[in-house]
């Protein structure tokens, strides 16, 4: 396990050299930053000067050079806009985008396995057909559009919740965190209710087609001639085994979720990552853009790898496929 987890971090440097080439390539090919930064009444000379403060007047590939170098020693570039290290400007949003999908992926696993599993054991009742008529929907409807009829419903017509913005944070660990309060959890209600309806619905769909699997397989069968509780074959023997597919589908979807939180971020006026890299790509603020994508790749890597082990904890065969 141990060379497992060590070629994993070698292959990690690899896809963040390859992501940081690419990224910083076409940030370079979208515009010229000082075009925005400087006011357009500027001479050429306070261009100049612009330019080389920032260290864009060098060429692209001796930039890049600069940037891998201070890569390495934990230095992703100063951001242009808020003058600060572009890491610490993304470290600052992170803890609102992991509690809108913390929140997110608590309200997809918590709702959608137990729906999953009656929709599952009991295909034909009305409940179970609504259940799955519902998950249709939530893979149909666009989470922009549901996210401005939340706020259309929730916060103006009825009133019961903020529409936009987070709600006060205390630090934790030298973190602001908002969740810990009712006052947090009543803003971030809307936005982590609208980023979870499309993994709510899938976590649906999935969970019920391993039930209807399972159900037929011999150790089920066994389980029951043996005179087993339905209790206990439901919650011992059936659900370890359909967790075994659901883990790897859920910590993949725990990654996109924070990759992909920027439309429902940019709707609620959500102060996270994701809105912060819209309104960077828009200033062409190089730095925090690249350090953005890195960050999350890197999250994402690390989410893969703890998925991995958790898969081989739960599935014997895997740790004998290894062991061989």
């Amino acid at each position: 396990m141990t060379v497992y987890v060590l070629r994993r971090l070698a292959q990690t440097l690899l896809v963040l050299f390859v992501t940081s080439g690419l990224v910083f390539g076409g940030l370079y090919l979208v515009g010229d930053p000082v075009e925005i930064l400087v006011n357009p009444q500027a001479d050429q000379e306070e261009r100049a000067r612009t330019a080389a403060a920032l260290g864009l007047d060098k060429p692209v590939l001796e930039q890049y050079g600069l940037f891998l170098k201070g890569m390495f020693a934990g230095d992703l570039g100063k951001s242009f806009v808020f003058g600060r290290p572009a890491l610490e400007v993304i470290l600052e949003r992170m803890p609102a985008t992991l509690e809108l999908a913390f929140l997110a992926m608590l309200m997809s696993v918590g709702l959608g396995i137990p729906l999953g599993l009656y929709a599952g054991l009991y295909p034909d009742r009305k409940t179970s057909k609504a259940i799955m008529a519902g998950s249709i929907l939530g893979f149909s409807l666009p989470t922009f559009w549901v996210g401005l009829l939340l706020i259309m419903v929730f916060a103006v017509q009825l009133g019961w919740l903020p529409s936009t913005g987070r709600g006060p944070t205390e630090n934790v660990f030298g973190f602001s965190i908002s969740i810990f309060s009712v006052e947090g959890l009543r803003y971030a209600f809307l936005p982590s209710l609208n980023l979870a309806l499309f993994k709510l619905s899938l976590i649906i769909r999935l969970t019920r087609a391993q039930v209807r699997e399972q159900a037929l397989l011999d150790y089920i069968r066994f389980a029951r001639a043996k005179g087993l509780p339905r209790s206990r074959v439901i919650g011992v023997h059936l659900l370890k085994n359909i967790l075994i597919p659901l883990v790897t589908v859920i910590g993949l979807e725990l990654g996109s979720v924070i990759a992909f939180a920027i439309v429902t971020e940019s709707i609620f006026a959500w102060p996270g990552m994701g809105k912060l890299v819209i309104d960077s790509i828009f200033q062409l603020d190089r730095p925090v853009v690249v350090a953005y994508l890195l960050v999350v790749v890197f999250m994402f890597i690390m989410i893969n790898l703890v998925v991995d082990v958790l898969y081989s904890a739960l599935d014997p065969r895997v740790r004998i496929a290894e062991a061989k």
